[in-house]
């Protein structure tokens, strides 16, 4: 059954809400991110776990477990029991993009979780070392041409967004960006900032300090228009890759079979995070787009999901990627 309408009949059959807050939760919350600490993941985790915290009055404990693009924790959580105490922060590679180019996952997301709420768009940016003579997104496409396989690009993981973004950067300009993946955007920035690789596609809450240091130069924009945090650099499009679109998305999802009322209790807690302003603030000041009031619900998240697959099957198949 597609997430949406199970989304919908889960919720139309929900008790009502103040009964399920007289138990539920009675112990703290695990809140799981299946990628390493520093990464744009992370993050958006731990600024919004104490205002759900505070929503929910239990303590909501950021917990990392990293590996194979979000498929590890993935795999283990959908095993586990669906009593809201434990709950998913699911993003593109584990909830769209590695069901499409990885077989055999151990999972299947449509099957295995509901959808809480949507929490923020973060666009991913294309950014190089202050040594590469790049100073634009023509220059390093020229560059890259000259020289395949020489310009190493750092990505958040195998079958990560920004992988996807890579591959199909290639795939539209023939620019021959060699892929290196990393844990996390957090974790291969070290390597970026050293220059132990010449360019990163990243979340721009990962690249953006770094460029204002200096120390990298973002390039181009995954998004659909520029950047108010960083106005003066150009969006793929702008540079030249006519509907280049790339964005890495945060939202909770929790194990299928998690009681609606329990559902709608996170639901609704997670809808005051998003719209907590001192939350949009901060996340906003890193380059991240926050979700609308209805993507922050079950019914509005389960449909971005279904057109986010929509896009990633088409670019996917843009790219060439196969399942394997």
């Amino acid at each position: 059954m597609p997430l949406h309408r199970r989304a919908l009949l889960a919720l139309a059959a929900a008790p009502a809400i103040a009964r399920a807050q007289a138990g539920f939760p009675d112990r703290p919350v695990r809140l799981i991110v299946p990628f390493a600490p520093g990464g744009n993941a992370d993050t958006v985790g731990r600024v919004v776990a104490p205002k759900l915290s505070e929503r929910l009055g239990q303590p909501v404990v950021v917990e990392n477990r990293a590996g194979a693009a979000g498929n590890v924790a993935a795999t283990a959580f959908a095993r586990m029991k669906p009593d809201g105490l434990v709950v998913f922060l699911g993003s593109n590679g584990p909830l769209t993009v590695n069901p499409l180019i990885q077989a055999n996952l151990g999972y299947d997301p449509a099957r295995d979780f509901t959808p809480v709420g949507l929490i923020v768009r973060t666009p991913n940016v294309l950014a190089v070392h202050r040594s590469l003579p790049a100073q634009t997104l023509a220059e390093l496409i020229a560059l890259g041409k000259a020289q395949p396989g020489a310009i190493t690009t750092g990505s958040s993981g195998n079958g990560s967004t920004s992988h996807l973004a890579i591959e199909s950067l290639n795939a539209a300009t023939g620019a021959g960006l060699q892929h290196v993946p990393y844990g996390s955007g957090g974790a291969m920035a070290p390597d970026l900032i050293a220059g132990n690789i010449k360019a990163g596609m990243t979340e721009i809450s990962t690249a953006l300090p770094l460029h204002r240091e200096g120390v990298v130069r973002i390039l181009a924009t995954g998004s659909a228009r520029r950047l108010a945090v960083i106005p003066d650099v150009p969006t793929f499009e702008e540079a030249g890759v006519p509907g280049f679109r790339a964005a890495a998305f945060i939202g909770i999802v929790v194990p299928a079979g998690t009681p609606p009322e329990v559902v709608a209790v996170l639901a609704a807690a997670l809808g005051a995070a998003v719209a907590d302003p001192g939350n949009r603030q901060r996340l906003g000041e890193m380059g991240s787009e926050m979700a609308s009031a209805e993507e922050a619900r079950p019914a509005g998240f389960a449909a971005f999901l279904e057109k986010e697959t929509a896009w990633t099957r088409a670019a996917v198949e843009r790219a060439g990627l196969r399942a394997g």
